[in-house]
């Protein structure tokens, strides 16, 4: 069982896992098939495919995963790996049978991944007897003309797409600028691998990153490491349970710069972590001023890093949270707050884009909101509970598609804000359900990256502050 102190402990010990993806698990065995590992992740993917000849999960989040392992699976077949052909004859009829208008949820980097891997599916069709006249798709919205703008000779990669190197096809190889951290380019296996190509040696820093993170099946994670994403994010959920210990407050402080922290070194830095990381300091006893957030301030909300095309609840609710207790920063903190209070649904829940589960982003906002909002949040804070009680499921689990513990979790934080004392019959048995299941292993992969993943230690502390 989970307790506060050990779960500190191990956080302060190193990241923790997350879990195995499906399309950086894919880019590796298409862009590096030489490094040690390949036979495991090419049966990993053959064995991880759903019976209509997908992976990952429904309401288009199967989208991204089933053409990163669906191209994979081409490109062995075209080196004479037959062992494949029936996995990919599967994964091209479930994509060339979808329709074009349904929707593609806004993962990272899909305008662009989409389109190219779309790109090298067909070359590969093209290549192949077997599929001649068949060609896949893109889906409504997506045309390429992004992606052939940042593939023109010569032009740099902004740093935000660093950890989608991987769009650039061959030219990432080496790509001018681009210097790992520790092996990893920008936290992400599938832009390391395609930075290192298929030549090198495994001795390379860059090869030992990815041989490093590989578990027993050759599978990767989307993301790794999270090194401040996580401590920031579990010391928010344990505080008050724990003392953290100093060395991790020590990271968090020096990690933060002029433009505030990254999710991890070697990343860029971004307004969510940064207040993530201002906001777990100061509920440990060491405020820092916020004001490198202002670099991020657009009309009415902050923006997560320049450039971004949509904007995220979540970020904004953990800005309030960064912004609320500090009194020279008061008029920015309302603004937020008005924000927020402007994106709920009409069902009383939020949903944001860094995360598949409305519970996630609701129970951000409720936290923030509840904390922070003033009397204005007081509709929408018995909004969002009565959403709450009205979702949970007969076992007394909550879950966007079925009940798990970290959305369970969520759900818990939020009736326990705003719920009132009529919530209580469904907290309990949601902590019911939270005490008889205990098991990481079994945490789904719910947030965004390319592809979901879950970043278990942190999914570990929210289920641990829902029972504290």
């Amino acid at each position: 069982m989970d307790d506060a102190s050990t779960l500190l402990a191990q956080v302060a010990a190193g990241p923790g896992p997350v879990s195995p993806a499906v399309y950086d698990t894919a880019r590796l065995a298409s862009l590096v098939p030489g490094l040690p590992g390949h036979e495991r992740r090419i049966s990993y993917l053959m064995r991880s495919q759903s019976a209509d000849g997908s992976w990952g999960e429904a309401d288009g989040y199967a989208v991204v995963p089933t053409l990163s392992a669906t191209e994979a699976l081409l490109a062995r077949l075209r080196s004479g790996e037959d062992r494949v052909a029936g996995a990919a004859a599967a994964g091209v009829r479930w994509l060339a049978a979808r329709p074009a208008g349904a929707p593609v949820p806004d993962t990272i980097a899909v305008e662009l991944i989409v389109p190219a891997l779309v790109r090298d599916i067909n070359d590969h069709l093209a290549a192949l007897p077997a599929y001649e006249g068949t060609r896949v798709g893109l889906p409504r919205g997506f045309d390429g003309a992004a992606l052939e703008v940042l593939r023109q000779p010569g032009r740099s990669l902004p740093s935000k797409l660093w950890a989608s190197l991987e769009i650039l096809g061959p030219a990432a190889r080496r790509a001018h600028g681009i210097t790992p951290a520790d092996g990893a380019v920008a936290g992400s296996p599938a832009a390391t691998a395609a930075w290192l190509g298929d030549e090198a040696s495994a001795e390379e820093p860059a090869a030992q990153y990815l041989l490093r993170i590989q578990d027993s099946d050759g599978a990767v994670p989307g993301v790794t490491p999270i090194t401040f994403f996580e401590r920031a994010w579990v010391l928010a959920s344990l505080a008050g349970q724990a003392t953290a210990p100093s060395a991790i407050l020590d990271s968090l402080e020096r990690a933060l710069g002029e433009h505030g922290a990254p999710a991890a070194p070697g990343i860029p830095p971004d307004a969510d972590d940064t207040a993530a990381v201002l906001h777990a300091l100061a509920l440990h006893g060491r405020p820092r001023s916020p004001g490198c957030l202002l670099s991020y301030q657009a009309d009415s909300y902050f923006k997560c890093f320049p450039g971004e095309r949509n904007p995220s609840i979540s970020t904004n609710a953990h800005v309030l949270e960064a912004l609320g207790g500090h009194p020279g920063f008061t008029s920015e903190a309302a603004m937020v707050a008005r924000w927020l209070l402007g994106q709920q649904d009409a069902d009383g829940s939020w949903l944001d884009k860094w995360h598949a589960s409305p519970y996630y982003a609701t129970a951000c906002c409720v936290l923030a909101l509840a904390a922070r909002g003033g009397p204005a949040a007081r509709p929408a804070l018995k909004s969002a509970a009565a959403w709450v009680l009205a979702t949970q499921r007969r076992d007394g689990s909550w879950g966007r598609w079925r009940g798990t513990i970290e959305e369970t979790a969520y759900a818990v934080q939020v009736l326990r804000t705003a719920g009132g004392q009529h919530s209580a019959e469904a907290v309990a048995r949601g902590q019911e359900y939270l005490r008889e299941h205990d098991d990481p292993a079994k945490y789904p992969p719910l947030w965004h990256a390319k592809d979901l993943y879950a970043p278990v230690t942190v999914i570990r502390a929210a289920r641990l502050a829902a029972l504290a």
